[in-house]
């Protein structure tokens, strides 16, 4: 009897630990099972892994459908998001190399800059971008690396641009015998060609542009396409070049975009970079005057430093005033007192065009009459006294062009210079891939 009864207990024990482990076994069965991340692509001193690259397709797929655009194929679009990756590291490596930082009071200032572009208190633009999905800390780190990188443009690309007056004049004489002033809002596709491209990539590159011209004829969007299969920096936003003068684009472009309707798509045309597709999305007159009010003004200044505190600058310039008020002429007292370049000339800064001052300097000046003689001026500089001479109204349509002129060549140039400097940097940079997987 008593063996029976040990038997018996051995026999549900032995049951109760089958049950025991098959629900242990069920449970894990129905927990999700967490892939784990994985490096997807070592870029020189760091890696990228799949999680960064995900998530980043995760954020362009939401930001496109906002916009209304077309998604294009994964695999398409994680050859674009895993190239700008790979291009951002390698740029953010080099300004951490030669010391560009951006410290977090700087970052705090921006990021409150943007609230406020957008019309909300801090906290408020926080909760609107955690609404949209957004972590706000991961979105603080991406504007410091938008800084950075920013920066580093500047200082390697943007700053070595030269131009001269003899490029500003060959620009506009080039302009008045075309005499084209549209400005065109453009977009293209680029299919890259190395410099030393041999048939075998000319012959890819023309597969790809036969492919490219025959999804566009049957239907697909433009945006769409340039996400599927440019090569051009900005292809995951569809390309957009912005509005351009005839002057900042290649000739070539430009014979081809003035006989364009709006909507209108390009022939394929050959450039030192590659094989483009243009894109007109609209056209505009350019301005053929500008006729602007100016103001003929003089200062005095004086600037708070170390020996002189700013509530003693304050008192100091008042006294000037008010011995300016008693018939001291107001040009004396500039050459005397005043720590702005302008004192010898008595104060004279010359004719003044709207923005070529602080705004509170242009405000006072605005509002005084002829010869008067403002109160007390603060500005980031110091303490003003302001007196207007003279207003006129000027063509300025001379000075503007010139102006507009260089800053399109600058553009254009610039452009060129960070395209080409950027595949430079790439083509320098140890890169291997371990993305094998496809989606």
């Amino acid at each position: 009897m008593m063996k029976h009864i040990l038997n018996l207990i051995l026999t549900l024990s032995t049951a109760l630990l089958i049950t025991g482990q098959s629900a242990a076994l069920f449970a894990a069965e129905k927990k999700p099972i967490e892939k784990m991340d994985r490096i997807i692509a070592v870029v020189d001193q760091s890696v990228i892994t799949e999680r960064e690259m995900l998530n980043r397709m995760e954020y362009v797929k939401a930001q496109m459908l906002k916009k209304g655009a077309d998604l294009p194929p994964d695999e398409a679009l994680q050859k674009q998001i895993l190239e700008r990756l790979i291009v951002d590291s390698l740029q953010l490596q080099l300004a951490a190399q030669t010391g560009i930082k951006v410290d977090d009071a700087q970052l705090d200032k921006t990021i409150d800059r943007i609230a406020e572009q957008n019309n909300l208190t801090l906290p408020a633009f926080k909760k609107a971008l955690e609404e949209d999905g957004t972590n706000f800390y991961k979105f603080r780190e991406d504007i410091r690396n938008d800084i950075i990188i920013a920066r580093l443009r500047e200082r390697d690309v943007d700053n070595k641009v030269n131009i001269s007056e003899a490029e500003i004049d060959n620009y506009l004489t080039t302009q008045e015998k075309e005499g084209e002033l549209d400005e065109f809002n453009i977009s293209q596709i680029l299919i890259r060609l190395p410099e030393d491209s041999g048939p075998d990539d000319i012959q890819k590159a023309k597969a790809r542009t036969e492919q490219i011209m025959k999804a566009l004829a049957d239907g697909m969007s433009f945006e769409k396409a340039s996400a599927n299969f440019s090569d051009a920096p900005n292809a995951l936003d569809g390309g957009g070049l912005g509005w351009r003068s005839g002057q900042q684009m290649p000739a070539q472009f430009l014979e081809l975009v003035k006989t364009m309707q709006p909507g209108g798509i390009s022939r394929p045309i050959r450039s030192a970079s590659g094989v483009h597709i243009l894109k007109l999305n609209e056209r505009r007159a350019g301005a053929s005057t500008l006729i602007v009010d100016q103001t003929h003004v003089r200062h005095i200044l004086l600037k708070p430093n170390e020996v002189l505190s700013d509530k003693e600058a304050r008192q100091k310039i008042e006294g000037i005033k008010e011995r300016i008020d008693h018939g001291t002429p107001f040009q004396d007292m500039a050459r005397q007192y005043s720590d702005d370049g302008s004192a010898s000339n008595g104060g004279d800064l010359g004719w003044i065009s709207p923005g070529d001052t602080v705004p509170v300097f242009e405000k006072t000046m605005a509002e005084l009459a002829i010869n008067e003689v403002s109160a007390p001026v603060r500005s980031q500089f110091g303490w003003h006294l302001i007196q207007v001479l003279e207003r006129r109204k000027q063509d300025m349509s001379k000075e503007s062009k010139r102006l507009k002129a260089r800053q399109e060549i600058r553009a254009r140039k610039a452009e060129e210079a960070y395209n080409d400097w950027v595949h430079e940097l790439r083509d320098k940079a140890f890169v291997e891939m371990r993305l094998e997987d496809k989606f």
